[in-house]
């Protein structure tokens, strides 16, 4: 299995994930056609699916101009029927997508929208606009309840596992998660690292599930730091689990 990014957009990123076995690929979150089907004759492979990750116009913007040039299968949440341009195969919670011999699951996590789903190749995970590299989506759709159930899955995922998510949007998420733990020196020096590499223009995904752990401010709810910043500016907020992400949520919705 290969793996190729496709910057998009402005900042966004599509995925094309190859058989290397049958020269077959798959395309993650196409928000345009052109640059996927230019990738795709210079991987001479042959495009089978596309896999989408929310119903999202800057996920999904590119499904028209492939379907005009290619049959494919349409992979989406169930509940995006109508949502998803050409959706063919409504997809749900342990669902198998198969791209030549390469085999993955479904994942169901809802919060950026309602019918949010990632994508499990092994240990590489597809997971659109609901975990970020050291963020999360913002809540258009779900609530602070369902979003925190579906980082908490995620995050059940093995330390290894590389995070690909749909936006170059590292180093901002990083800026405001200093702003709530300025003694993490794991943060400190990620951040350190992520200038570096934006500096240079290079891509700063994926990173790793144990990065995210570590780091990321949305998945860190037992952190006594983050607790505390909280703390500073809400004397009255309960520290449980949801409403810290909640709390985090907000801030980061101003910042």
């Amino acid at each position: 299995m290969k793996i190729v990014q496709i910057p998009l957009l402005r900042d966004n990123y599509g995925y094309l994930i190859i058989c290397q076995k049958t020269n077959t690929a798959g395309i993650v979150d196409p928000s345009e056609a052109e640059p996927v089907l230019r990738r795709v004759e210079l991987e001479k492979v042959t495009l089978k699916a596309i896999l989408n990750t929310h119903h999202h116009r800057d996920h999904t913007g590119g499904n028209e101009g492939l379907l005009a040039k290619r049959s494919l299968e349409v992979y989406g949440h169930k509940s995006d029927q109508g949502r998803i341009p050409g959706l063919t195969r409504g997809v749900e919670e342990g669902d198998e997508i198969v791209i030549g011999e390469v085999r993955g699951s479904v994942l169901f996590i809802p919060g950026h929208t309602t019918g949010h789903v990632a994508y499990l190749f092994g240990n590489n995970l597809f997971c659109g606009d609901t975990l970020f590299t050291a963020g999360c989506g913002r809540l258009f759709e779900g609530t602070p309840e369902q979003m925190h159930g579906s980082l908490k899955k995620l995050m059940g995922l093995s330390d290894d596992t590389k995070v690909y998510c749909g936006h170059e949007y590292t180093e901002s998420n990083l800026r405001f998660a200093m702003t709530l733990e300025p003694k993490n020196h794991k943060l400190i020096s990620r951040f350190e690292r992520v200038q570096g590499l934006r500096t240079r223009g290079a891509s700063t995904v994926p990173s790793t599930m144990e990065e995210e752990k570590h780091t990321n401010p949305f998945l860190r709810w037992d952190s006594k730091e983050i607790q505390a910043s909280l703390k500073a500016g809400s004397p009255g907020l309960r520290l449980d689990p949801v409403s810290v992400f909640a709390t985090v949520r907000k801030l980061k919705d101003a910042f």
